[in-house]
């Protein structure tokens, strides 16, 4: 059984600012997406650039072209074998990405090639595992394409659903591959959560809403779409629930 100091905290974020309040909270690193209202997407290479001029925590980039599936077209996958190369040579530490087919397998094919474009990097396969139809099955799979940390939810909304299916996947993996639970982890859960699942990583997405600095609010006019979040709350994370979720694993 892992001790609760030898845990890892990976912080889920969309902003330079998150990644400057995650460092200060203690965070191990962070994963770095763009639009978390659709479960994160690729971030621009310059908001890589800015946080990595203000921090040195590591940084994982996201490489997800859109929301929605994660079927993607020809152009699509160019898009993402594109912004897996700029994102290496621009100091990355690691890529984040998950392709599935139709039928809801790995996409084997096209996640070799992402692994390749990546190397000698680390890759992630993030939750899109979660949308496959046999998790046990696909674990294995990540793990024969040489993938090194896999993220889930155990096939359900959160982890606390999943948490049993995530225990087994954790023994499933044993030291070939690190599986990381993540969605709907809190300062409430965490403790109980990691004593049940045994996992040697968490990913954590750890916000706070802070008023915009706008004073003129014309109500009528939204940069959205018709379901949309409030126009003047921005959400960054949040340095002391980092700092609170470092001192539960002690």
């Amino acid at each position: 059984m892992i001790e609760k100091k030898d845990i890892k905290i990976e912080i889920c974020l969309e902003d330079a600012d998150s990644v400057i309040a995650a460092e200060k909270g203690g965070a191990n690193r962070v994963e770095l997406c763009s639009d978390l209202f659709e479960g994160g997407t690729t971030p621009s290479l310059g908001m890589l650039l800015t946080a990595k001029a203000h921090t040195s925590i590591p940084i994982n980039a996201m490489v997800r072209p859109r929301g929605g599936d994660f079927c993607y077209s020809e152009v699509e996958f160019e898009t993402m074998l594109r912004d897996v190369q700029l994102f290496k040579e621009n100091g990355a530490n690691a890529i984040v990405f998950g392709i599935l087919t139709p039928e809801g397998e790995i996409d084997v094919e096209r996640s070799k090639k992402i692994i390749e474009a990546a190397r000698p990097l680390p890759v992630t396969f993030h939750r899109a595992i979660d949308m496959t139809k046999d998790l046990n099955k696909s674990l294995e799979i990540l793990i024969s394409l040489g993938v090194e940390r896999v993220l889930t939810s155990g096939g359900e909304p959160t982890v606390m659903e999943g948490i049993l299916k995530l225990k087994e996947l954790v023994e499933q993996a044993g030291d070939r591959i690190v599986v990381m639970p993540g969605c709907g982890i809190t300062e409430k859960n965490f403790e109980y959560l990691a004593s049940v699942v045994g996992a040697k990583e968490y990913h954590v997405f750890l916000p706070k809403e802070y008023e915009s600095k706008m004073t003129y609010r014309p109500g009528t006019i939204y940069m959205g779409g018709m379901l949309r979040q409030p126009e003047f709350l921005i959400n960054h994370t949040d340095a002391q629930r980092v700092k609170t979720i470092i001192e539960i694993k002690g």
